[in-house]
Parts: C-alpha cells; structure tokens; sequence
C-alpha cells in the first residue's frame, strides 16, 4: 500500500473545509435572496462563526508538518496537484488571524446589508460609516445553455450574483420593467459561472484541485457566455423567437434588430450595464481607486471625489453628488477588494477560447444559429471545466489555447465585432 498518511489527513481536513464553505454558501444566498431584513445581525455572527472556524482548522499547526510530510509521499499527478493547491490555501489562511478573519465577516455582512437601502438613497454618508470597515425568458435561456436545474436554481436579489457549490449552484438576477435586455444578458452571464461550477471534476468536488482555477479563470466562462457566445449574432438569431414568443411579435426583437442593441457603445453610469467597450474603463477606474486605498495614496472619504474625476475622465460622465449611480453603485465594496480586474482578465481569456473555437470550428455561428451550442459546451468541459485546479493558470490556458493570456486575441474580437 503506497505511503500516504499525512497526504490522506490533508484531505480529511480539506473535506470537512468544503463542507462547511458548502453551508456557509447556501447561508449566504439566502441572506442575500430570501432573509428578511431582521435576521441580519444573527446571521452576520452566525456567518462570522463559520468563517473563524474554518480558519482554524485550515491554520492549525499540525497542517505545516503534514504538508512537508505529503512532499515526501508516494502521490499520483492529480494528488500532488492537489498538494500544491492545499499549501496555496494554507499560506493565504495564514495570512491573517482569527480576529481579522471575524471582524471582516460581521463588518462585510452589515455593510452589505446597509448598502441596499443606502444605494436606493444616495446616502453616501451612510454608507461610509460601514465602508471604514470593511423570470421565464430567463429559465428558458438558462435552459438552453445547459444550466441543471437539478443542481441549482434561479432567484432575484439586489445584486446579481452566482453562489452555492457544484452540487447547489445558486443564480440571482435583478429585473427592470422597462428594459428586459440587460436582466437576460445578467443570467446568461451568471449561467456561465454556473456551468463552470457544475462542470468541475466530481471525483475531486471536496478537495482544493476540485475547484475553479481562479477568478480571472471563473469570469472568462461567464464572459465566453455572456460576451462570445451570448451577444454573438448566431445565438442572437437563435434566441429571437423565444424573444417574441414572449414580449410579440414585432421588429425590435428580430435578430438584426438585436444584434444592434447588444453591440450599441453608448457611455454610461453602471458598470454592470456597460457595453462591451465601455466596460473596460469602468474596471481601470476602480482597480486605481482600490490601489490608491491600499496604499494609503488616499482615505475612504476621498473616493466620491476620486471616482468623480475618473468618470469623467474615462467616459465624459458627470456623476458629482450621484452616489447612487456612481461610487455606491456596486456590493463589491462591501466585502472584498481587488476583485475588479478579474472582468478584464476574463474578457481576455474568453476572447482567447473563442479564437481557437472559430479556428477548429469555422461555422461555428451557423451550428449556433441553428440551435447546436454543442461545439461550446463540449471545448469548454474538455479544456477548462473538467481541469479545475490540476494546472496553474498560465499552464491551464496553453494547455487550451496553445499560449499563456494574450491580450491581441480581445483586441482582435473587439476590432472584429465594432470595426468589422
């Protein structure tokens, strides 16, 4: 029998870490989608105990001596990958302590929670106080897309948003009565992340080599969904009739007419409704806010003037004393930092996946239009869902694409699809 002791107690811990980041994600969609406003500071303690105890037991010291000890064991590939992802979590975890680990839980939950109603009235003031601290068209679409929804569901919240874990993937969007255009590209967005969870290798569900290699990596499926497949004209002409079955049948949901709406640059407020164009500069804005914050360039009380320089800056936008559509616009800011250039990362990368795609699959907009995502689904499951974490990033995209990021391909995508 092949000498794995220390590498078999890693994986126990690692197991019983997945379990409680299972619960932990299921309360914290319900927190964001169902709970009533009420049971927010039980839920926020609840929520902060969880975190404290999984940060115990991933820093507890006997981990280091079992992790030098697996080194030495007799592992397979898929195992010592696993190895080098159980360290990777370990070194982050020990990073901070258990205080900070429990104030930043309780502080994230509260600000979160103020946000909603602080958002809804400009109260950047409000705000601040936490800040120091701190559906039918859809279904169908979604089904359309591969979604399970045995393994998942749809819901609505503030914020749209895709949680849960592989066997629960949980999906929120918000609606505007006005405007279905957004909402639905929303959940095809989401579905992307979705797919991406469900997809993941089962054997290894509970340990670290089992889960999405990074965020940059996550937001590339959510952007290979929504942005190269989603606003493509092959699915646009595929998903029109569904369109009009719904809303009528008239000449602003014919495919051409789509096309154009979803390819329409216009500068604007929100990020998360941005063009494709746009949405770049909304992510740089941020990211240099962020980065001055951390390094103490600036305080929390000079972000409103910050933001409204680089709105206007970047996108000839004035957004002076509009909190609401401008520096509150977000949850992001609630709970963590550095989370922005993730979007622009993932653009990149999808632009990537989708320049080998076209080239292994030339009518590939033809198969799409005709109701076959099949050569999508089936390249993606292959090189990146099914892979989880056994490579590191850059070794995950040659492995698919043949070379590491490569920001020409999202250049050529955009000249292709604007300029074309």
């Amino acid at each position: 029998m092949l000498n794995q002791k220390a590498y078999q107690s890693l994986s126990h811990t690692f197991q019983r870490l997945h379990r409680f980041g299972h619960l932990g994600a299921i309360a914290g969609w319900d927190q964001a989608a169902m709970m009533p406003p009420k049971g927010n500071e039980a839920r926020a303690a609840a929520q902060a105990e969880l975190q404290v105890l999984m940060h115990q037991l991933i820093t507890a010291p006997q981990l280091q001596e079992q992790l030098q000890a697996a080194e030495q064991e007799d592992l397979d590939p898929a195992q010592r990958a696993n190895l080098r992802e159980m360290r990777r979590e370990w070194q982050q975890a020990n990073l901070l302590p258990a205080e900070l680990v429990e104030a930043k839980s309780l502080a994230a939950a509260r600000c979160e929670h103020a946000w909603r109603s602080q958002r809804q009235g400009n109260d950047w003031q409000g705000f601040l106080l936490n800040f120091r601290e701190v559906r039918d068209l859809g279904l169908e679409v979604m089904q359309l897309l591969g979604f399970d929804f045995d393994a998942g569901r749809l819901d609505v919240s503030n914020h749209p948003f895709c949680g849960g874990v592989p066997e629960d993937v949980r999906i929120t969007t918000r609606y505007r009565e006005d405007d279905f255009v957004q909402s639905l590209m929303g959940i095809i967005h989401e579905t992307g992340h979705a797919r991406y969870e469900q997809g993941l290798p089962r054997q290894w569900v509970e340990q670290p080599v089992g889960r999405a290699r990074s965020m940059g990596i996550h937001e590339s499926q959510s952007l290979s969904f929504e942005m190269q497949l989603g606003r493509s004209r092959g699915f646009l002409a595929l998903i029109a009739p569904l369109i009009r079955r719904r809303f009528g049948d008239q000449p602003a949901f014919e495919a051409d007419n789509l096309a154009r709406l979803y390819t329409r640059v216009e500068p604007g407020y929100i990020r998360v409704d941005a063009d494709e164009l746009c949405y770049p500069a909304h992510v740089i804005l941020r990211f240099e806010i962020e980065r001055a914050l951390i390094n103490g360039e600036i305080e929390a009380e000079d972000v409103p003037a910050l933001w409204d320089e680089k709105m206007m800056a970047y996108l000839g936008i004035d957004t002076r004393g509009n909190y609401r559509d401008g520096c509150l616009q977000d949850i992001h800011w609630t709970d963590t930092f550095g989370y922005f250039p993730s979007y622009t990362l993932g653009a990149m990368y999808a632009a990537q996946y989708f320049a080998v795609l076209r080239r292994q699959e030339p009518n590939l907009d033809a198969r799409v239009a005709a109701g076959d995502l099949s050569p999508v689904f089936d390249w993606l499951q292959a090189n990146i869902w099914s892979q989880g974490s056994l490579w590191t990033t850059d070794e995950l995209a040659r492995r698919a694409t043949g070379e590491a990021l490569n920001p020409a391909h999202y250049r050529a995508h955009l000249e292709a699809r604007y300029l074309g």
